[in-house]
């Protein structure tokens, strides 16, 4: 059994550790490896700690806990951050990541759905997101998740490798 709930500042670190555990289990044949081994927890938990003492307007960090009270995932969400085409009051889903032993198990459906509820509290009418081209994996959840690819792509850089990113949105 799965809650979602606000994140507090006590939880960064598995926060962190959870963003970079992410990283390294779904972009393992995606990301180049030099990038993964530069990433640090710590390093995620330092630059998440200045965010999180900031004014951030409608942002919301959401983590998902276990019975214990464990976090096992954690979604951030707010306005669209891109230029172009999206409505004004479109919100995006900047990060989704689930501890990668629990992926498969409804706590990732669980960030998603309280990350919907939430969104339409911000007052957004749309929702968006960005993953990686070659993630399968995560293009499916969204999908089944409502997501629907609307033929929008950039590109990022990682170690000198461009990576491609696709755009997703759903309607309510």
């Amino acid at each position: 059994m799965v809650s979602v709930r606000e994140m507090t500042e006590a939880d960064i670190p598995a926060v962190s550790t959870i963003r970079v555990a992410g990283w390294r289990s779904a972009y393992a044949e995606i990301v180049p490896r030099s990038y993964l081994d530069a990433m640090s927890a710590e390093q995620d938990a330092r630059q998440r700690r200045s965010w999180f003492g900031r004014p951030r307007g409608r942002v919301s960090d959401l983590v998902a806990v276990d019975e214990s009270g464990r976090v096992s995932g954690w979604v951030c969400l707010g306005p669209y951050r891109g230029d172009g085409p999206p409505p004004q009051r479109s919100g995006e889903i900047y990060a989704l990541y689930v501890r990668p032993e629990l992926i498969g198990t409804g706590v990732g459906r669980a960030l998603t759905d309280a990350a919907h509820l939430r969104a339409a509290e911000l007052g957004f009418s749309t929702t968006w997101l960005w993953v990686l081209k070659d993630n399968t994996r995560a293009r499916r959840f969204y999908e089944h998740a409502g997501y629907t690819a609307d033929g929008a792509v950039t590109s990022d850089d990682y170690d000198g490798i461009p990576l491609e990113e696709v755009r997703y949105v759903r309607y309510p």
